[in-house]
Parts: C-alpha cells; sequence; structure tokens
C-alpha cells in the first residue's frame, strides 16, 4: 500500500476479513476490534442476504467491525463493490468509532445501506450488535 494511504473505514459485515468480499478489502488493520461510538441498527435483508447498517443514530447497538486504513484506489475498489452510484444500495458517510477495549474514538468512513434499499426488503435478522461468520453461515445469499 502507498504512503498515501489516508483514509479509514470502518467495516462491518462482508468487507470484513474472512468474510465473503474480504477480496475487495486490502487495507491495513488498525488495530483490532472497533465498534460505533453511537447505537445503529444492522440488518440482514434481501435475496443476498446482505448486513445493512441504517443511518439511525441512536437505534439499534454500537455496532462492531474492523477499522482499516486504505489508499484512494482501496476506496473506489470499495465503493464499487457498495454501488454508491445507485441509491438503492450503499451511502459513504462519516461515523465515529472507538476500540472495543478501550481508547481513543476516530473518525473513518462507513457504508450505511440506504433507507430506500430498506424499504420493502425483507429482514431475516436484526436489528444486530454485530454481523459474524455464524450469522452469514445462517443466512446464505439466494442463487439466482
Amino acid at each position: 500500500m502507498s504512503p498515501a494511504a489516508t483514509h479509514l473505514v470502518f467495516v462491518y459485515g462482508t468487507l470484513k476479513a474472512g468474510f465473503r468480499n474480504a477480496h475487495v478489502n486490502e487495507g491495513q488493520p488498525v488495530g483490532r476490534d472497533w465498534a460505533t461510538v453511537r447505537p445503529h441498527p444492522l440488518y440482514i435483508i434481501g435475496r443476498r442476504r446482505l448486513p445493512w447498517l441504517l443511518d439511525r443514530p441512536g437505534e439499534g447497538h454500537a455496532v462492531q467491525g474492523e477499522l482499516v486504513a486504505v489508499d484512494d484506489a482501496g476506496l473506489a475498489r470499495m465503493d464499487a463493490l457498495e454501488r454508491l452510484d445507485d441509491p438503492t444500495w450503499y451511502l459513504r458517510r462519516r461515523v465515529t468509532v472507538a476500540p472495543v477495549e478501550g481508547g481513543a474514538p476516530r473518525d473513518a468512513w462507513v457504508y450505511f445501506g440506504s433507507e430506500a434499499g430498506f424499504l420493502g426488503a425483507p429482514v431475516h435478522a436484526g436489528p444486530l450488535p454485530a454481523y459474524t461468520r455464524s450469522l452469514e453461515r445462517q443466512h446464505p445469499p439466494e442463487s439466482d
């Protein structure tokens, strides 16, 4: 990764290490376990069983995930995966996260699921405090 890697991204779903879209995340981990400072609702929704974090601070749980540092190209790859150009998919916004074990909070990018994509989608689980491998196995995406 180039020295210009300055974007912090909080990943809570399929971009986390060991999950189905981890190959897109070429970021360098920052510390260990992180969580949103304010609660947000996290669901598993739709045919693809996607983890869907809504920008509704104060609802749900402090959501756990990973903090990674990415360069411009890495952020662009994540943006493409999250379909930022489609209003029914994800939006990249800022969120404050802190280490679960204690420490200074940091501001980072996060991919919130759009309200438009949430409306009418079947909800399979949630609100959840974390998207885990067990949940991923329990809720596999439907085949085309």
